[in-house]
């Protein structure tokens, strides 16, 4: 077995099997734990239902995350197909057609997020 490394990357291995690999996207050198880890300190994800500003259509939305872009849109994705619903990342908050907020809520805390409702 030969492997070599630059910059603490594998570059080249004759055994890619004996390498871990992440469970998530299975690539060796992954960084799904530094993208999608939840917002650390006092950081709380308040889930709210809004109807005003969507033209009578009631979303769910999620806001203060405090995640980056690239991993707003992956969770997103994983929300929609939870709730079986459509969705989009608007302005550093996740939209979720429909009245989802309690499975939301309860999706989020077992991704670790501080998460609550907000609002009435």
């Amino acid at each position: 077995m030969t492997s070599k490394r630059l910059k603490g990357r594998v570059v080249y291995s004759t055994d890619p099997g004996s390498l871990p690999r992440c469970a998530r996207c299975g690539e060796v050198d992954c960084r799904c734990s530094e993208i999608a880890a939840p917002a650390g300190g006092d950081a709380k994800a308040r889930v709210q239902r809004e109807k005003s500003g969507h033209g009578g259509k009631t979303v769910t939305v999620i806001y203060e995350l405090g995640l980056p872009e690239e991993s707003l849109k992956e969770l997103c994705t994983r929300l929609k197909k939870l709730c079986a619903s459509g969705g989009t990342v608007k302005q550093g908050t996740i939209e979720i057609q429909g009245d989802h907020a309690n499975r939301l809520v309860e999706a989020l805390k077992k991704e670790g997020y501080k998460a609550r409702r907000a609002g009435g």
